[in-house]
């Protein structure tokens, strides 16, 4: 059986290494934090599989999430010069190699569906090939390393050490922002655990006017609008607005369709993901890697379109759920 650890022992590895990287590389003057941030974060990784079993205890993971956002948030990581191609190389290979490019990238999302829709199937003396329950995540894993091969045999490259090399040039881009989805989603489980539905929903209950469909639509939207501004995540707003009203109020009071309000509703909270910071792997990190001027250039561009199909997720749903 392939099991889903193995795949995140080897993020983990790949973190160490870049983290040695990071250390003797000169060109960075803030070698030391960068180096501490991404070796801690891999070294979390083989500790959670004790964590996981009960052979460890989970209070240092703690502390180390806690390490990990004082580095970020003190600015205490910083940029170096990998060993890479230039930009004049970059675009002579462009042009080289073309459409040709394209196939490592489209090698993972291929690896991944053959992986839940067929190798998931597969046993061996009746045990799984599989991890159950993990195929998908291990999926992605083959992809990208299966991927990895591909791209080296495309581009005719022979030394392991180029990937890894361009892989930390990206690390060092996107600095601690990789992270901010994970923490977030940690975020809204913290949410619901504490019964934050909950409470919007007795909120909600005692303000909201008795059958006003569209202000109890409105509100429902809006507000995984607003919580997905605030946690930076659709996934993890999701479940304290539809505890609070997207179920009680719209489904079993209204008699609402779920599928159609519960979907709509996921989309409107990805109007939220449009408009802020916090959704730093589809706002912060493309502009630092296209090295824009203003960092909130995304932002500013799509927030139009996010009010405006924001009304549109709260027409849907008023004049195609009830």
């Amino acid at each position: 059986m392939i099991k889903s650890e193995w795949f995140f022992w080897l993020v983990g590895a790949v973190f160490l290494i870049m983290a040695a990287q990071m250390f003797t590389d000169r060109t960075n003057p803030k070698r030391h934090g960068t180096a501490v941030f991404w070796g801690l974060l891999g070294a979390c990784f083989f500790y959670s599989t004790w964590v996981n079993e009960k052979a460890a205890p989970a209070e240092p993971l703690g502390v180390a999430v806690l390490v990990l956002i004082c580095v970020g948030g003190f600015n205490l990581t910083g940029k170096g010069k990998p060993e890479t191609t230039t930009e004049k190389q970059r675009v002579q290979l462009a042009a080289r190699f073309g459409g040709k490019l394209f196939i490592p990238a489209l090698t993972i999302p291929l690896v991944a569906m053959v992986c839940a829709v067929l190798v998931a199937k597969w046993k061996i003396g009746g045990t799984p090939v599989l991890e159950e329950g993990s195929e998908t995540i291990l999926g992605l894993g083959l992809g990208a390393v299966v991927a990895l091969g591909v791209g080296m045999w495309v581009l005719r490259e022979r030394r392991v050490s180029v990937p890894l090399h361009a892989g930390r040039g990206l690390l060092e881009s996107m600095g601690w922002a990789l992270l901010l989805p994970q923490l977030l989603a940690v975020l809204g489980a913290i949410f619901q655990a504490a019964g934050v539905g909950t409470q919007v929903r007795k909120i909600t209950e005692s303000i909201l006017p008795d059958g006003q469909l569209l202000a109890a639509v409105a509100l429902y939207c809006a507000g995984m609008f607003v919580f997905t501004v605030i946690m930076g995540n659709a996934f993890a707003a999701f479940p304290v607005m539809t505890a609070a009203v997207g179920w009680p109020v719209l489904v079993e009071q209204m008699n609402g369709n779920a599928a159609c309000v519960l979907a709509v509703g996921m989309l409107a909270g990805f109007c939220g993901t449009l408009c802020t910071p916090m959704a730093a792997n589809f706002n912060l990190v493309p502009a630092a890697l296209l090295e824009l001027k203003d960092q909130y250039g995304p932002i500013k561009a799509q927030a139009p379109s996010a009010v405006a199909l924001l009304g549109c997720n709260i027409a849907i749903i008023y004049f195609f759920a009830f």
